[in-house]
């Protein structure tokens, strides 16, 4: 198989949560692959500079632009601006996300409604607006990055996991109204992956056990989970859409 159906030149990609942890890695990795890469997250410090480095690192054009996924204008207003500065978005990746840990009985709604709005509702309303371009060049790509939460949990998970969970459904139903203009929708489900998100809301007894329950016996780096995203991207995902491609270490191959 020619390495050539994994090369992305001549199409443009919106990363979401680009700044760092798994959004960055695909940014990179899309970037060094040939395409054109915007992407997006709510810190201008940290955005600017991860763009800096990107294109340094690849040569690539690596737009960036400042836009708060827990906003909805902010979503519509950022699908805009990608397609208006890169003149088309070929795949978009909805990759920013949140989790905050609470029982069932103490979710505060303005925790709910703001979990939902970042993790679900911005990836809808994206991908609402930017399908319709892919529709008429009958070509594109939707990658959700949702988690192993989605189909498998842990106490105190109870929003995170629903979230995650509505986007394995979300992707089904796209991917078969999307198919007939040659639009693919796929999701990718990440195990225990060493960012900053994880990090900071679990002990190191809880990273210690999460670890062991992956057949590698190990936390992956970002990196590890952009070359998936390069496949579902790629003229080598051309037949997989509504999909759920987990990478996770094996972790929801053990039972006990």
């Amino acid at each position: 198989m020619s390495l050539t159906i994994f090369d992305l030149s001549g199409r443009s990609a919106l990363i979401t949560g680009g700044s760092k942890g798994i959004g960055r890695a695909i940014a990179t990795l899309f970037a060094q692959s040939g395409a054109e890469v915007m992407i997006s997250s709510r810190h201008e410090d940290t955005l600017a500079a991860a763009a800096s480095e990107i294109h340094e690192h690849t040569g690539a054009r690596v737009e960036h632009l400042v836009a708060d996924m827990n906003r909805r204008q902010e979503a519509v207003r950022l699908a805009e601006a990608a397609a208006k500065t890169l003149g088309k978005v070929d795949i978009l990746v909805n990759n920013a996300g949140n989790n905050v840990v609470q029982q069932i009985d103490e979710i505060r709604d303005a925790d709910w409604d703001r979990l939902v709005e970042m993790n679900l509702t911005s990836c809808m309303v994206l991908t609402r607006a930017l399908v319709p371009g892919m529709k008429e060049r009958r070509w594109g790509r939707v990658i959700h990055i949702s988690s192993i939460m989605a189909l498998a949990s842990t106490p105190g998970r109870n929003t995170y996991s629903a979230t995650k969970a509505a986007l394995v459904g979300l992707t089904m139903a796209s991917a078969l109204e999307l198919g007939p203009y040659n639009i693919t929708v796929n999701c990718i489900a990440p195990g225990p992956i060493a960012t900053d998100m994880p990090m900071s809301i679990l002990s190191l007894e809880q990273q210690a056990a999460l670890a062991a329950r992956t057949a590698l016996n190990r936390w992956a780096k970002p990196e590890e989970v952009a070359p998936p995203a390069l496949l579902l991207a790629s003229e080598a995902g051309s037949y997989i859409t509504g999909s759920t491609l987990v990478v996770d270490g094996g972790a929801l191959a053990r039972v006990f």
